[in-house]
């Protein structure tokens, strides 16, 4: 397999499963877990972490182009801002504290399953929560906290969908379902980018990490491209109330990958 098609089909995976709530990293770990066990040699032998960054650069963009409207808003909604800060903290507070943790004992099949089966519990609770309460003009800070604290639980275990927590965190806390999504996604640009600068630092420490600009350019370019796709597919989806479409898929893939570590440990 071609280092192209592996970059490419990385890209779909992480444009689809970034924005769906089905844990991008957790299928990350084990499409990674696959190519391995094929006896394919990887593309991102060269550097995980630089076409990581590639992949999620493209999907923070679909991101911006989504809810570019929303972003030019909060240039003139201060308010926001300090909600979104407040949302931001338990995340960035784990990524910084336990990002080696989670990489060193969280990235097996066992665990991504166990987490995958935890996110579709997460959705169908959602799939029963309308409280609609808040919306983005009148949520109190406590909630944008609520929520954070959903998404820095999703920061420490592959298998657990940021989307999904987050989504759920805000429904719980009595947000309605478009605002729920919203202030979901508009905390992924700060969760997204955080990730990023904190794995760029690591690349750009390392000076003998070598750069393929083009398979770079290609992950940047499709992720983006299937993320817009999927995240519009996604507010469709959260509007007519479908999520539990999304439990069913994330618990058959729970049991599936913890079979599989079973079966071939």
């Amino acid at each position: 397999m071609s280092e192209y098609i592996q970059v490419i089909l990385l890209a779909v995976l992480q444009g689809i499963a970034e924005f769906l709530p089905v844990s991008s990293s957790g299928h990350l770990v084990l499409a990674k877990h696959a190519i391995a066990q094929m006896g394919i040699t990887p593309a991102f032998a060269w550097d995980d972490i630089t076409l990581d960054i590639a992949l999620h650069v493209g999907t923070l963009g679909s991101i911006v182009v989504v809810y570019r409207h929303d972003l030019l808003r909060m240039l003139f909604q201060p308010r926001l801002l300090a909600l979104l800060f407040i949302g931001s903290i338990p995340a960035g507070l784990a990524g910084v504290f336990l990002g080696d943790f989670r990489t060193e004992y969280f990235s097996n099949r066992m665990t991504v399953g166990f987490c995958l089966i935890m996110t579709s519990i997460l959705l169908l609770v959602a799939q029963q929560v309308e409280r609609c309460r808040f919306d983005l003009s009148n949520l109190p800070f406590p909630v944008a906290l609520i929520v954070g604290l959903f998404q820095g639980f999703a920061a420490i275990f592959p298998g657990i969908s940021r989307a999904g927590s987050t989504i759920c965190g805000g429904l719980i806390a009595g947000m309605d379902r478009t605002s729920a999504a919203r202030f979901s996604f508009l905390l992924a640009i700060i969760a997204i980018g955080g990730a990023g600068t904190l794995k760029l630092k690591e690349v750009l420490l390392d000076s003998n990490v070598p750069v393929r600009w083009d398979l770079l350019t290609t992950g940047i370019v499709v992720s983006f491209l299937v993320g817009v796709l999927s995240l519009e597919f996604l507010l469709r989806m959260i509007q007519a109330n479908r999520l539990g479409y999304f439990a069913i898929y994330c618990a058959l893939m729970g049991m599936t990958a913890i079979l599989w570590q079973m079966i071939s440990p």
